[in-house]
């Protein structure tokens, strides 16, 4: 997978098919999934509280958790469906990219359905199997306001 757009799509629909393992793969060894509690305006994770600020080993914890059958959160599973607008590249170097994709995100658990939207920031490395993803960064519209607990990953 070549262009970086189409590796944006995949992570996706890996999430949305519960490959949260090979979703984890795609990850470089330093990379970091974040959710700023300010969204765009959140300069860091580190000067103001994120939603979520993960790396890989917390990462790992949530997958599985999220695979373990003993999982109250997840009887019955949730599940999720990305709506992604065209990524866009913002920035280009040899070795890295970074893009933008709005976003449409719904997480069905039983009956209850949760409609998030926003944009994803990725930051990716090119490695020699492909793209790696250095940081995601998801800023929410609306992102302070109270949230119910979102059980994957957006």
């Amino acid at each position: 997978m070549n262009d970086p757009r189409d590796f944006i799509a995949h992570e996706a629909a890996l999430l949305d098919a519960r490959r949260f393992d090979d979703w984890l793969a795609l990850f470089a060894d330093d990379g970091h999934y974040w959710v700023p509690l300010l969204g765009a305006a959140q300069a860091d994770p580190f000067s103001h509280n994120s939603l979520a600020y993960e790396d890989r080993l917390l990462l790992q914890l949530r997958v599985e958790r999220l695979k373990n059958p003993r999982a109250h959160s997840q009887h019955p599973a949730s599940h999720s469906q990305h709506v992604l607008q065209p990524s866009r590249i913002e920035e280009e170097g040899t070795d890295d990219v970074r893009l933008r994709t709005p976003f449409l995100y719904i997480e069905a658990r039983g009956d209850d359905q949760l409609l998030l939207s926003g944009t994803a920031r990725h930051h990716l490395i090119r490695t020699p199997t492909g793209w790696s993803i250095r940081e995601k960064r998801v800023d929410l519209l609306n992102a302070a306001r109270p949230l119910p607990a979102i059980q994957l990953f957006i």
